[in-house]
């Protein structure tokens, strides 16, 4: 197998971070189409996708305590969300949308499948193939050496 020139590395670098970073802009830009901010869909997305646990999400994100805390707190105070003693452990919370928080991720959900629709379903399908098989060989190669670094 050939080795690629470190020329086309480095593009390729550069060019998979400006996707990276355009990609948080327009998630950055559809949660405030709906006056939230991306951290705050995210915190949405768990409370509506799967028992949510603040330690729990604050880990897998890499945030800490307190910044989960105060996310949930603007969604408590937006009337996205709403928290009430669990009815299987009285020492955990439950976490639910309201009405308004539905309506909310209902809206999000619109818009993102218009985005994914403006951007990527007119591209052709061998490349979109081709590119998620490179993508997940690469994502592989990153949690392995991410892996090793712990």
């Amino acid at each position: 197998m050939a080795t690629p020139e470190r020329s086309h590395i480095f593009t390729a670098i550069e060019q998979l971070q400006q996707a990276s970073a355009l990609f948080s802009k327009r998630r950055s830009q559809l949660a405030s189409a709906v006056g939230l901010t991306e951290a705050q869909w995210r915190v949405m997305e768990g409370i509506a996708t799967q028992h949510f646990m603040p330690s729990l999400f604050a880990r897998e994100q890499d945030h800490t305590g307190s910044a989960v805390s105060k996310l949930l707190r603007q969604l408590l105070d937006k009337k996205l969300i709403r928290v009430s003693i669990s009815s299987d452990d009285g020492r955990q919370r439950s976490y639910e949308l309201t009405a308004l928080g539905t309506k909310t991720m209902d809206k999000l959900r619109e818009l993102r499948t218009e985005a994914i629709e403006d951007v990527w379903a007119d591209l052709p399908p061998k490349e979109l193939a081709a590119f998620s098989a490179f993508a997940e060989k690469l994502i592989t190669r990153l949690r392995e050496k991410a892996a090793e670094e712990k």
